[in-house]
C-alpha cells in the first residue's frame, strides 16, 4: 500500500486502480511489498530530487544516480559502452551478488564458451548463472522504460530478503538503462517543459503533443531499434559489442505504444516469425509469458500477447538475439506521452505506465531463474544445431565484393564481422555468376560457421512466407542493399583464403605521380562525392565528361569522369592541388590518374565541349511539418556525416519567407507539404526555372506534380473490380496490399548523370510504399525501370507487383533552365542501403548536367 500522499482517481476502466498524483508518490507503489532496503544505498529520490514518475527524469539525472548506486553497493559495477552523437554516455550495468561481481570475469568466460560449439558439448549448465539483459527506452518518447530501469537497479542493489538474494546468486543482470539518450531527453525536457501544476490530461493539450521530429529518434532522426542489424550507429556498435561480450540467455526491449491500449508482452503473432529461428526460442518465450501474466494479474493490469507484432525483421532489439541463441522479449506498454492523459479506458499515467514496466523486469527475472537450465541448455544447444544446418546446405559460401568500389565492400564487411561472422579472401580468383571476384577486392563468407543462420538472413532472397504481413520490412538482403556483386558457392566452387580478423579501410592511389596539366577521377567509388565537394570548398574549377574515352596509356575512362584541369585554376597552384588530391586519394579511398596531356586514345579530348563546368551544391533541405522525419534524418546523415557537407535544414514555415537566392539545391524527401503557401509555391517556380535543381522523393515528387512543377504522371489504383469480401477478414486481405518493405529489380541507364559512377545495368530499389510513377513520353526522362518480374526479394501482393511492373524508378523534368529530379523510392534507407545513395548524390551534384 502507498504510505505518502497521493490522491486516489477511482474509476472504473481497464486500468484500475489508477493514481492521479498531487505530490510525489512513494517506492511502495513500484516495488515489492515487505521489502527492506539497505539505507546505504541511495535511492532514485535522493539523487534526481524527485520520486520516478513524478517528472521525466533527463539523462544527466539518472546518469549521476547510476554512478552512485555503482559507488555504494558491491552488488553493481558499471561500464560506459558508447557515445551518441551529442556526446551523451551510454551505460551498461552488471549486477549480481557480491560473491559473482567477484568472479566476474570467470563467470563472463565461461558463460560465453556455450556458445562456442567447439567447447560446449563438455560444459556443466549446473552451476552457471543464467544472464539476462534488460534494455530500457530505445525510442526516446516510450519514457516508461527508462524510469523503470532505475527503480530494477536500486531494488537489484540494495533489497534485502531470500528472494533478493536467489535472484542474484543465479543471476546476472545486465542493465542498459538508457538506449536513446539523445531522444530521450529531447521528450523529457519537452514534457518537464510543459508540465502544469495542475496536470491537463486532455490528449489536445501541448504537454501531450510534442513538436517535430519528436523523441522516438536519435540525433539524426533513427529509429535506433531498426539498427541492430544494420549497425550505422555508434549507440548501436557500442551496444553490439557488448552483447556478444556476454552472449546474454534473455534480452528484454521495454516499449511503449499507443495511448488506447493496454500492455502486450510476447509471443507475437505466431505465423509472423522468422524460419531461421529455432522453435524452442518461441517455446522459451511463451514459457516466460506466464511468468508475465501472473505479475501483472497481482497488480490488476490487464494485458495481451500473441495479436500484434511478430518476430521476422532481425534488426529489433527483441528479434536479433533469436537468431544469437538468446530469447529476445518485446513488451508495448500504453503510453501516458506525458505525466497524464485522458484515453479509451481511462485516465493513464505516467507512474502506471511505469510500475507496468517494473512488473516485466521482475517477472523477467523471476522466470529467468526458475527456466535457467533450459535457458542456458538452449544456449549450448543453438550453435551446434546451426552448424549441422550448414553441413546440410548446398550452399557452402558466399562471395561478395567489387574492385570498383572498395569502400562499399569494406563497409559490407565491416558489419558482418560485429556480428561475429568470419570472413576470408579467396584462394584465388573465383568467377560465378558472370562476375569475377579477386582475391584482394573480394570476401568470402563460408557457411560453416556458428553464425550460419544469421549469415543465411543475410544474404538470403526470400520471396515466399507463411504469412502475408509484417510488422517490419520482409527483406534486407545485405549485398542487395549495399549494390556488390555477389555469388552463392558451393563445395566444387570454395576457394578460402586467409581469415581476414579486421577489414580495413581502402586508401585509393595517386597514379601517376604529381601533374602540371590535369588530374582523372572516376564516380565509382562510394566516397568519391566527398573527393569531389572537397575539391569544390577549396576552390577548384571543376569538370564533369558526359562521354566516354580512353587515355593514351589505355586507361578507359567512364562517364561521369572528373576532370581537375591545373591551368584554369585561379586560387591554387599545381604543387597545392597535388597535397589536396593525395588527400583525397587517401582519405576518400578513390584513385586518381595524372594527365599530362590533352589527346586521348580514343573518345573526347580533355578540351571538349563534351565536359561541363560543375557547380559546387548549396543544399537545402525542408523539414518540419508533414515532412517523413525519418527520411530527412537520413538524407541529413548522409550529407553529414560521411559526405562532410553542410546543409541548412529549413522549416516549411521559414521557407514560405525565405529567400533562396543562396542556395542551387532543394531536397524534399516523402511527406506532406500542406504548410507551404501559395506565395511560397510561385517563389519555388521561379527559383527552379532561374537554373536550380529540386530532388524529391517519393510523395514529394507527386507534391510537385500536383502542384504545375515536374507534370510526373503516377498510377491510381481502384477498388471497383474488387470481390465481395467477408468484413472478418478485411484487416488481412488491406494488410496484405500493403508493401512494408521489399526489394526490387529495376534497369539503369549507364550513360545518364544520374548512374554516373555505376557499372552494372540492374540495380536493387528498396520500396516500402505503393506510389507507383508512369513512364513518360519522353524517351530520355525515366533512366530507371522496373522491370517486368521486379521482385527480388520480400512480400508483394499480386495485386500490387502487377501494378508496379515496368514502371518509373526516377523522373527527370526540365524545368525553365532548371530541372526536377523525382526518385520514386527513399534511395538512403536506414542509412545501410549504401546500393543506392550514390543515386541521391548524383542528383544532388550534376542536376544540371540532367537537363
Amino acid at each position: 500500500m502507498m504510505t505518502t500522499r497521493i490522491l486516489l482517481l477511482l474509476c472504473l476502466s481497464l486500468f484500475t486502480p489508477l493514481l492521479l498524483f498531487a505530490q510525489q508518490i512513494d517506492l511502495g507503489y513500484y516495488l515489492p511489498e515487505n521489502t527492506s532496503y539497505d539505507s546505504n544505498i541511495p535511492t532514485p529520490e535522493s539523487i534526481l530530487g524527485f520520486q520516478i514518475g513524478e517528472m521525466h527524469a533527463e539523462h544527466t539525472q539518472l546518469m549521476n544516480f547510476y554512478q552512485a548506486l555503482a559507488e555504494a553497493s558491491p552488488r553493481v559495477t558499471l561500464v560506459e559502452y558508447a557515445k551518441s552523437y551529442e556526446k551523451r554516455p551510454l551505460y551498461l550495468l552488471t549486477i549480481t551478488s557480491e560473491e559473482n561481481q567477484n568472479n566476474i570475469e570467470q563467470l563472463k568466460a565461461a558463460h560465453v564458451q556455450l556458445s562456442n560449439p567447439q567447447q560446449s558439448s563438455n560444459l556443466s549448465i549446473d552451476n552457471q548463472p543464467v544472464v539476462v539483459w534488460m534494455g530500457y527506452s530505445v525510442h526516446g518518447n516510450e519514457p516508461s522504460g527508462t524510469n523503470a530501469a532505475a527503480l530494477v537497479a536500486y531494488y537489484l542493489a540494495a533489497a534485502q530478503g531470500e528472494e533478493v538474494d536467489s535472484i542474484l546468486d543465479n543471476t546476472i543482470v545486465l542493465i542498459d538503462p538508457f538506449i536513446n539518450p539523445d531522444g530521450m531527453n529531447r521528450f523529457a525536457t519537452w514534457v518537464n517543459t510543459h508540465k502544469a501544476e495542475y496536470l491537463s490530461t486532455d490528449p489536445n493539450n501541448i504537454e501531450q503533443n510534442e513538436h517535430w521530429p519528436r523523441g522516438r529518434t536519435n540525433h539524426y532522426w533513427f529509429d535506433l531499434n531498426r539498427d541492430w542489424l544494420l549497425q550505422q550507429h555508434p549507440e548501436s556498435r557500442g551496444r553490439l559489442e557488448k552483447f556478444h561480450e556476454w552472449k546474454p540467455n534473455v534480452v528484454t526491449d521495454h516499449h511503449e505504444m499507443g495511448s488506447n491500449a493496454t500492455f502486450f508482452f510476447q509471443p507475437g503473432i505466431p505465423s509472423r516469425n522468422h524460419p531461421m529461428s529455432p522453435e524452442n526460442t518461441f517455446r522459451l518465450t511463451e514459457a516466460l509469458g506466464k511468468y508475465h501474466a501472473k505479475g501483472l494479474d497481482e497488480i490488476g493490469s490487464f494485458y495481451y500477447t500473441k495479436e500484434s507484432y511478430d518476430d521476422f525483421y532481425y534488426g529489433k532489439g527483441s528479434t536479433y538475439p533469436d537468431v544469437n541463441g538468446s530469447v529476445g522479449i518485446l513488451f508495448e506498454q500504453a503510453s501516458s506521452r506525458s505525466h497524464a492523459q485522458d484515453t479509451e479506458n481511462g485516465l493513464l499515467t505516467f507512474p502506471f505506465t511505469i510500475r507496468n514496466q517494473v512488473s516485466a523486469s521482475f517477472s523477467t527475472l523471476k522466470g529467468a531463474r526458475e527456466l535457467k537450465n533450459e535457458l542456458l541448455q538452449h544456449q549450448k544447444n543453438f550453435y551446434p544445431e546451426a552448424l549441422k544446418l550448414a553441413a546440410a546446405d548446398p550452399i557452402k559460401a558466399y562471395v561478395f565484393g567489387s574492385e570498383a568500389d572498395a569502400a562499399t565492400t569494406y563497409h559490407m564487411a565491416e558489419v558482418l564481422k560485429r556480428h561475429q561472422i568470419d570472413l576470408y579472401r579467396p584462394a584465388q580468383n573465383i568467377n560465378a555468376n558472370e562476375h569475377p571476384f579477386g582475391t584482394e577486392s573480394s570476401y568470402l563468407v563460408p557457411t560453416n560457421q556458428p553464425q550460419y543462420r544469421l549469415i543465411k538472413a543475410l544474404f538470403e532472397r526470400r520471396t515466399t512466407f507463411d504469412d502475408s504481413l509484417f510488422y517490419d520490412i520482409s527483406a534486407w538482403t545485405f549485398p542487395l542493399a549495399y549494390n556488390l556483386p555477389f555469388a552463392e558457392l558451393n563445395t566444387r566452387q570454395l576457394s578460402q583464403g586467409e581469415e581476414v580478423d579486421d577489414p580495413e579501410f581502402p586508401e585509393g592511389e595517386l597514379i601517376g605521380g604529381k601533374s602540371e596539366y590535369a588530374y582523372l577521377f572516376e564516380m565509382d567509388g562510394y566516397y568519391a562525392h566527398r573527393a569531389l565537394y572537397r575539391l569544390q570548398d577549396a576552390g577548384l574549377n571543376l569538370k564533369i565528361s558526359t562521354e566516354q574515352f580512353s587515355s593514351q596509356n589505355g586507361k578507359q575512362f567512364d562517364y561521369g569522369t572528373i576532370l581537375i584541369p591545373i591551368s584554369i585554376q585561379e586560387d591554387m597552384d599545381a604543387d597545392a592541388i597535388y597535397e589536396l588530391v593525395q588527400t583525397v586519394v587517401k582519405e576518400d579511398g578513390i584513385n586518381v590518374y595524372a594527365a599530362n596531356t590533352g589527346m586521348t586514345s580514343t573518345g573526347v579530348s580533355l578540351g571538349s565541349r563534351s565536359y561541363v563546368t560543375l557547380e559546387k551544391p548549396e543544399v537545402v533541405m525542408l523539414i518540419e511539418g508533414g515532412v517523413d522525419s525519418y527520411e530527412a534524418g537520413e538524407a541529413w546523415h548522409l550529407l553529414d556525416q560521411r559526405m562532410h557537407m553542410p546543409i541548412t535544414l529549413m522549416s516549411t514555415d521559414i521557407f514560405n519567407r525565405a529567400n533562396l537566392k543562396d542556395y542551387n539545391t532543394l531536397l524534399m524527401v516523402d511527406g506532406r507539404y500542406n504548410d507551404i503557401n501559395e506565395d511560397a509555391k510561385s517563389k519555388l517556380k521561379s527559383w527552379i526555372q532561374e537554373g536550380n535543381t529540386v530532388v524529391a522523393t517519393k510523395s514529394a515528387g507527386k507534391w510537385l506534380s500536383d502542384n504545375g512543377i515536374g507534370g510526373f504522371k503516377y498510377k491510381s489504383s481502384s477498388n471497383d473490380s474488387l470481390p465481395q469480401r467477408a468484413f472478418a477478414d478485411k484487416e488481412e486481405f488491406q494488410g496484405a496490399q500493403v508493401i512494408g518493405g521489399a526489394i526490387f529489380d529495376a534497369r539503369i541507364d549507364l550513360s545518364h548523370p544520374i548512374a554516373y559512377g555505376m557499372n552494372k545495368e540492374d540495380i536493387s530499389l528498396f520500396r516500402d510504399h505503393s506510389l507507383f510513377m508512369e513512364k513518360a513520353s519522353n524517351p530520355y526522362a525515366n533512366p530507371i525501370m522496373y522491370t517486368a518480374t521486379p521482385l527480388k526479394a520480400g512480400y508483394i501482393s499480386e495485386e500490387k507487383e502487377e501494378m508496379l511492373r515496368n514502371t518509373a524508378g526516377v523522373g527527370i523534368a526540365p524545368y525553365g533552365e532548371g530541372v526536377v529530379i523525382a526518385l520514386t523510392d527513399n534511395p538512403n534507407l536506414r542509412a545501410f542501403w549504401y546500393g543506392t545513395n550514390k543515386l541521391f548524390m548524383n542528383s544532388i551534384f550534376f542536376g544540371k548536367v540532367m537537363r
